[in-house]
């Protein structure tokens, strides 16, 4: 058993950067595979960025060149750089360990993009 715990939402306006962090209470290293994920309102979850054990990063196209995902294993922490934010951005950011369909998940952290 795992928690997530996600940090750094909060609002911004278009064109501005935050930076959200996913802290583990264990030890990460085991998962090959950990993301975010994001659900705006009235939509389901989508994937926004996975990155494996190896450190093969993949990008929704939305985001690709404006996102970017980290994770340090010895910190037990995953990170994602989000630069160029557009409105369309805003919604509940999720960190996920372990893949979509069996892995654990975080309790979300809010960003939102407004002038």
């Amino acid at each position: 058993q795992v928690q997530l715990v996600e940090s750094g939402g909060g609002l911004v306006q278009p064109g501005g950067s935050l930076r959200l962090s996913c802290a583990a209470s264990g030890s990460i290293y085991k998962f090959s595979i950990m993301g975010w994920y994001r659900q705006a309102p009235g939509m389901q979850r989508e994937l926004v960025a996975t990155i494996i054990r190896g450190g093969r990063t993949d990008y929704a196209d939305s985001v690709k060149g404006r996102f970017t995902i980290s994770r340090d294993n010895a910190k037990n922490t995953l990170s994602l750089q989000m630069n160029s934010l557009k409105p369309d951005d805003t919604a509940v950011y999720f960190c996920n360990a372990g893949g979509s369909i069996s892995g654990y998940w975080g309790q979300g952290t809010q960003v939102t993009v407004s002038s």
